[in-house]
């Protein structure tokens, strides 16, 4: 009897330590398994964290235009009472320019210039409305220094109609994009007795209701020579011409080239309007500059329109 209960507490005492070996051997795995799933759960709270760095990591992006030979006139008036104009070199710190910001700024999420225009009482002569534009200077500084047709010229400009109000009937209001001005020379200035340098404008481009409308001039008597040419009443509006292409609010580029006796307007590199006529031969009289940007045609209260422009380049 007593040796049938040696061997049961035996038996028992083997029993006991296997299942203390087994509870221990458990508890490490468990252990285990918790400090993997803790490492694997912080990891993946490191990875979100990342993501998220990421996505409030905003890229900035600048626009592709040199302002070194640009001047800019915007709708405020300076001092004088006159536009308030900002020229090279100064115009190249225009981010700066506590009076220019609200009018021409950079959006640096969509790396343009954003030219904006209201009515105001900022007009420059012989005009009713107001503008967030630039003039071109071949010469920094100096409007002076121009070129003609013969001389030949090249813009091109990558830009979109941001903002944009509408009249009493629900149209968009327009908004002149580019242009080119003419401008007479100091003797031609002289010759007609003006008092100015002021020559009409052989190109305009309109933003019109999400397209793109170009008119230009044509020579109300085509055998008028100098100095009659010279005279602003000389030139008329011809009928204007509306690409098909409806670019609304969408990014599009416009390109200008002129030659002697010759003008060329294209849209997107599909569609282009050729001016090759005997007004643009005699048009070849004046010196021109380029312009681009927001010249608003509307005095509506409580109008305004944006635009932005994302590259623009200028040759001769």
């Amino acid at each position: 009897m007593k040796k049938v209960l040696m061997h049961i507490f035996n038996d028992l005492r083997i029993l006991f330590f296997t299942v203390i070996v087994l509870l221990l051997s458990c508890n490490t795995v468990v252990c285990q398994t918790n400090q993997n799933d803790t490492t694997v759960s912080e990891l993946k709270k490191d990875t979100k964290r990342k993501k998220k760095k990421k996505k409030r990591k905003k890229k900035y992006k600048l626009p592709k235009i040199d302002l070194s030979h640009w001047k800019v006139t915007l709708p405020v008036t300076n001092d004088r009472g006159k536009p308030y104009e900002i020229e090279p070199p100064e115009i190249l710190d225009f981010a700066s320019n506590e009076i220019a910001r609200p009018y021409m700024y950079i959006d640096s999420t969509k790396g343009a210039i954003v030219f904006h225009a209201m009515p105001t009482a900022s007009k420059t002569k012989n005009t009713k409305y107001t503008r967030s534009e630039l003039r071109e200077q071949m010469v920094p500084g100096d409007n002076n220094v121009n070129w003609t047709f013969k001389d030949g010229a090249y813009m091109k400009g990558k830009l979109a109609m941001d903002e944009v109000t509408r009249d009493d009937e629900g149209k968009y209001h327009r908004v002149i994009i580019m242009q080119i001005h003419g401008r007479l020379t100091n003797e031609q200035r002289d010759l007609i007795g003006e008092d100015d340098n002021n020559a009409p404008p052989i190109l305009k481009i309109y933003w019109d209701k999400g397209k793109v409308r170009v008119k230009t001039k044509v020579l109300k008597n085509i055998n008028a020579v100098e100095p009659e040419i010279l005279h602003e009443d000389a030139w008329g509006d011809d009928e204007g011409f509306n690409f098909e292409e409806e670019v609304g609010f969408r990014k599009f580029t416009l390109e200008v080239k002129v030659s002697d006796g010759k003008m060329v307007i294209g849209l997107n590199g599909n569609e282009y309007k050729v001016y090759e006529n005997i007004h643009m031969k005699k048009w070849g009289v004046f010196e021109n500059y380029f312009k681009a940007g927001n010249y608003f045609q509307t005095r509506d209260e409580g109008a305004y329109a944006k635009v932005r422009y994302y590259e623009l380049e200028v040759s001769h």
